[in-house]
């Protein structure tokens, strides 16, 4: 079975064609990065526009990447929630577009959902694969967790389509910090991957800032990351004088600080998510049956310090780690049509009143 896939609820224009909810035959994005990185942030109205002048292009270039046509589709999916309206609303009106013309189901796919399955996807083809990439998805049940730049919440997910949130962001979203820290910083955008990279450096010591690790109440599950983020604010520009005012800022910083800075901030905030994931594991219920992995969506779920402490809780815990490869790990519409061929065995298929929704629903 093939499956379209089309995603554009932000800053990537994507397309792809996914065999059996697992196979990627082609996955074709068109990054954004270059148009948005003079305002070092994602600028809504210049998004949805490029999204309108590339998504053709993109669907043609998936298609033919896959080696398939319009008629060798099953059915065409998009993600429809959550993300910048205008965005979203491009890569909807084309996915109803497709399915109307083709006279094909249309399957309706939460992004932040998809991300947690990005990580069960396989380049290979279906005709190579073995009979154990063939047959069940044996990762069930699941601890799942999504870290982007706009979402960081944790799920139990009894199967592809059955998730439950049992915690996520009251503030700021863990890529968001990172970008946030970034800027603080002085590094260029995307700030993310490079807070990244410069807390890699040779001598980066993450140790040298106490930074506050958030744990909120002792029970919750939620994540917080405003008051890190202060935090590392005041530590480099100072207390701001009447005003507003900031005494000083990144250009102030001693030789290594920065890199020392970039290390403390990533620790602290990698501990608080490792916290959380230990607390949601401690608390499974001893009665059901107990997580068989982690699986791991977003594009923070790239960050190296992070996939380090996920692949220790996994050892420790003898549990598989689900991590996507990093082409994956950016929003993708791979991640779309895969899990849109669960949702379209289990008759959850839309009709062409499908609209484009802000919020998510997970």
């Amino acid at each position: 079975m093939l499956i379209l896939g089309i995603e554009s609820s932000c800053d990537e224009t994507a397309a792809a064609v996914v065999e059996s909810g697992r196979f990627i035959r082609s996955n074709v994005i068109a990054s954004q990065n270059d148009l948005h990185a003079e305002f070092r942030g994602v600028v809504p109205e210049l998004a949805s526009r490029a999204h309108a002048e590339r998504i053709l292009p993109v669907v043609r270039a998936a298609l033919h990447d896959a080696r398939a046509t319009l008629g060798d589709l099953n059915a065409i999916a998009v993600g429809n929630r959550p993300g910048l309206i205008g965005s979203l609303l491009v890569g909807v009106a084309a996915a109803k577009a497709l399915s109307w013309s083709l006279d094909k189901p249309l399957v309706a796919v939460d992004h932040v959902h998809a991300h947690l399955y990005s990580g069960l996807l396989r380049s290979t083809s279906v005709h190579d694969a073995g009979p154990s990439e063939q047959g069940f998805f044996d990762d069930f049940p699941a601890l799942g967790l999504v870290v982007s730049g706009g979402h960081t919440a944790l799920y139990r997910l009894d199967s592809p389509t059955t998730l439950r949130r049992l915690g996520g962001t009251i503030d700021d979203a863990l890529g968001e910090a990172f970008d946030k820290a970034a800027t603080i910083l002085g590094l260029p955008y995307p700030g993310g991957p490079n807070l990244d990279r410069l807390a890699q450096t040779a001598g980066a010591n993450p140790r040298a800032h106490d930074f506050p690790i958030s744990r909120l109440s002792p029970d919750s599950l939620d994540f917080s990351f405003s008051g890190l983020k202060t935090s590392l604010l005041y530590r480099v520009r100072g207390l701001p004088a009447p005003g507003g005012v900031f005494a000083r800022d990144h250009t102030s910083l001693a030789d290594g600080e920065q890199a020392d800075l970039a290390a403390s901030f990533q620790h602290a905030a990698v501990q608080a998510v490792v916290l959380k994931i230990e607390r949601a594991l401690d608390r499974w219920p001893a009665s059901e049956p107990p997580p068989r992995s982690l699986l791991i969506g977003g594009g923070v779920s790239a960050n190296s310090r992070l996939r380090a402490e996920l692949a220790r809780i996994a050892a420790a815990r003898r549990l598989r780690l689900v991590l996507p490869a990093p082409a994956l790990c950016v929003d993708n519409a791979a991640m779309i049509a895969g899990l849109a061929f669960h949702l379209h065995a289990a008759g959850l298929t839309a009709d062409l009143h499908l609209q484009a929704m802000p919020t998510t629903a997970c």
